[in-house]
């Protein structure tokens, strides 16, 4: 039972919109004048069905609409329902004693795990608006959903929430006495709601249980005010963010292994990963920026022409989406797996970044710097460059560096692949030079 509220219901349930003036986001579908939010409020809603990711408020777009119509609302879970429930309805709508209306605006949680059989029971009620079905869907209706049905619905996607929506969410919940969290003093660390809002990535379900935990699990001070920092906002969102999956595994710990497998040139663990986040329903385009990455941290100037196969995967694979994306993701993965490897790069510029964060990197030599006006030459600017096409082989040896890095070696070439030949070159421009 909840401490704040004694209520049983998480604070995500009990959170959820009561009316449209309460709903945070979706403006490009329920914004004032726009056509879905025109309907509900008018009380004419046709047979509808969104879709978009888990937390963008498909549920409680339903219970809005349970609270403002006057037409029956009934409600069933596509996972746990069945043909014999669908038939239950019908028959109650079509009861003059039950339902005087004679219509039921029915919402199906879930509508993509019905089987074709139970999409086809709905099709004659829909069809003479005896049912008004709401479905709602993780998945893309246009794929998983009958197309009789979508034929006779209109289809509205739920975008991931913003960053400043669930900033939102959550400030409401805080000042909540009621349903949320406003009976408790709460002191955020200065953007702690920020961090969450990024870390939820678009789902205000997890950005609450995360909040929700932060405050349940955090002892008071001896003012009875609930102190909440980063590093606790860190650690309740790995711990509320695991489980999403289909098969209830980490989706955090399958990239990391995905990952890690392409690292470590295993190409069979990284194909079987990358199969398991897609039958998991995992984005295309964040698998393929996540092989994108990977190729230019792990790979690096060892193969350079990975970097090039990944990026055009990347941009096919958008192009024509799945099924086929499987197959120019599964190219890239394995292009990455199997190469060989170097991280000289990264360390190379982290390198760089640490010394320009936190050393004295003095001045850039005269000779380097742009002189664009006659007078900034009579200082000295670009006075001695040696201009390297005039020499031979194209190289000329002079001071690049400011005074006080001279002799600094950022990158250092390993001895795989592509790079070795970089090695051996570098190795004889360094020693000459």
């Amino acid at each position: 039972m909840d401490s704040q509220s004694g209520k049983p219901e998480p604070l995500a349930y009990r959170m959820a919109p009561r009316s449209l003036s309460e709903f945070v986001g979706q403006e490009h579908i329920l914004g004032h004048g726009k056509m879905l939010r025109r309907m509900i409020e008018a009380d004419r809603l046709s047979s509808i069905i969104v879709f978009g990711p888990p937390g963008t408020g498909k549920t409680s777009l339903a219970r809005v609409i349970a609270e403002t119509t006057k037409v029956e609302f009934r409600k069933l879970n596509a996972v746990t329902a069945g043909v014999a429930d669908i038939k239950r309805i019908i028959s109650d709508t079509q009861n003059p004693i039950l339902n005087p209306s004679g219509r039921t605006l029915l919402f199906i949680d879930e509508i993509h795990r019905f089987n074709k059989l139970q999409q086809d029971a709905l099709l004659p009620q829909v069809e003479n608006g005896t049912l008004i079905l709401f479905g709602a869907t993780t998945e893309n209706p246009f794929f998983e959903v009958n197309k009789a049905l979508i034929s006779r619905s209109t289809v509205f996607q739920l975008k991931p929430l913003t960053e400043s929506d669930i900033c939102k969410i959550l400030q409401q919940a805080l000042e909540d006495p009621e349903r949320g969290l406003g009976s408790t003093p709460v002191r955020l660390e200065e953007h702690a709601l920020d961090r969450i809002s990024i870390i939820a990535n678009g789902d205000a379900r997890i950005a609450l249980n995360a909040l929700e935990l932060a405050v349940m699990t955090t002892q008071p001070d001896h003012d009875g005010v609930v102190h909440i920092d980063q590093a606790v906002i860190e650690d309740c969102m790995q711990k509320r963010s695991l489980a999403y999956d289909a098969d209830g595994e980490s989706h955090y710990d399958t990239i990391s292994a995905f990952i890690k497998s392409m690292r470590g040139s295993d190409p069979d663990a990284a194909i079987y990963y990358l199969a398991r986040a897609l039958h998991s329903g995992e984005e295309i385009e964040f698998l393929a920026r996540r092989i994108i990455i990977c190729a230019a941290e792990d790979v690096g100037l060892a193969n350079p022409q990975v970097l090039s196969l990944a990026v055009s995967a990347y941009q096919a694979a958008m192009a024509v989406g799945m099924p086929e994306a499987r197959i120019l993701l599964s190219e890239a993965t394995l292009a990455v797996a199997t190469s060989p490897k170097s991280n000289a790069t990264i360390v190379a510029i982290d390198t760089a970044l640490a010394d320009v964060e936190n050393r004295q990197t003095g001045e850039i030599p005269m000779h380097l710097r742009n002189a664009p006006v006659k007078g900034m030459s009579d200082l000295g600017y670009g006075k001695g460059y040696l201009y390297a096409h005039d020499f031979p082989g194209n190289i000329v040896d002079q001071e690049y560096l400011p005074e006080v890095l001279r002799g600094t070696r950022y990158y250092q070439p390993a001895d795989n692949g592509y790079e070795s030949r970089i090695k051996n070159w570098l190795d004889k421009r360094r020693s000459s030079s």
